[in-house]
């Protein structure tokens, strides 16, 4: 492997001091632009690269974002990076992203590899297991280490810091309605992720909705799972023992399936079974019916994410005061849903 110069190496070929290369390298007007040149290009040729951690300690500032995302294989997760990396470039600031995999361990070692010097602040929506554990403090720990974090879509209220959501309560509210609205009166809720902050508040939405529209809460038609494999065995047997109209799936996995079982048991969507899903995935589009959805608009949340942590890393207000920011929902209606 090619070896990589050090300051000192370059300044001792081209016999000039160790400030002058750094400050060559750093484009300092105190250098002339043939210097520069000369430096610059020498310094190419060498392989140089500058010491991130020693430029750390002096300069207290990285200008690196890190992003902890728990699944790398949701379609949302995935868009919510593209809003955060198009800000962070178009501010300067680089991005390091990490897969917490669901993993309270993974999401802890994390941070703490992380803050110890390598970027200034975190981007992050917290792990299924910190969720069902009820653990936070690793967030507050980092917190009063003087690491920023910006949480998104699943946020904890016991940790102090700017947070970024859709208002997940009035998007369910407003899908179940719209169904409602379409002529179903026996709608299913079905849910892979009760043990989420947002599962729970979207199945919220839905019984507000029923309860609105004077529509008595079923609990057979209401599938509240903390996985896929529990939600497959329950939503085959309610299609197997009951005969329902409506469904409103709060997560990827349950609207998928929503419109695969419903094709396979028989129903013509929507003529006789209308499914709105949550999130908007390119599968969504993809199926045959095509599936209506709440769109969470994710490149917009990353953005206003990557902005509140940007704008609170250069803020000189040493009382910052933190922020919510909401992001709205919109219904996009497809082949699966009847037109109100």
């Amino acid at each position: 492997m090619k070896s990589k110069a050090t300051l000192k190496q370059i300044a001792k070929e081209l016999h000039v001091s160790v400030s002058t290369v750094s400050k060559a390298l750093n484009d300092s007007p105190e250098i002339s632009e043939q210097t520069k040149a000369k430096v610059k290009e020498y310094a190419k040729l060498k392989n140089y690269k500058p010491n991130v951690i020693g430029l750390n300690l002096k300069n207290r500032k990285t200008k690196t974002i890190g992003v902890i995302i728990p699944n790398i294989l949701n379609s949302f997760f995935a868009k919510v990076f593209t809003g955060i990396e198009k800000v962070a470039e178009e501010k300067g600031y680089n991005v390091i992203t990490c897969i917490s995999n669901e993993s309270l361990e993974k999401e802890i070692n994390t941070l703490e590899m992380l803050s110890n010097g390598t970027i200034d602040g975190f981007i992050l929506s917290v792990s299924e297991e910190a969720q069902k554990l009820n653990e936070f403090s690793h967030f507050n720990d980092i917190i009063n280490e003087g690491t920023p974090i910006v949480m998104f879509d699943r946020i904890s209220e016991e940790v102090n810091c700017d947070k970024v959501i859709v208002d997940d309560f009035e998007s369910s509210v407003n899908a179940t309605e719209h169904l409602i609205n379409s002529g179903c009166k026996k709608i299913a809720l079905f849910s892979s992720i009760d043990n989420l902050s947002v599962g729970k508040l979207r199945a919220q939405g839905y019984l507000k909705a029923l309860e609105k529209n004077g529509i008595p809460i079923n609990d057979v038609n209401i599938i509240l799972t903390d996985s896929e494999e529990d939600f497959d065995k329950k939503a085959q047997l309610l299609f197997d023992k009951h005969k329902i109209d409506g469904i409103f799936a709060v997560d990827e996995h349950a609207s998928v399936s929503a419109i695969k079982l419903g094709l396979k048991n028989g129903y013509k969507i929507p003529e006789e079974l209308s499914v709105i899903g949550f999130a908007d995935g390119v599968w969504s589009r993809r199926l045959s019916p095509s599936l209506s959805t709440v769109s969470q608009h994710g490149p917009e949340i990353g953005e206003a994410a990557a902005k509140l942590l940007i704008e609170e890393l250069e803020s000189k207000d040493e009382e910052y005061k933190h922020k919510t920011t909401v992001i709205k929902t919109e219904l996009r209606q497809r082949e699966s849903t009847r037109k109100v």
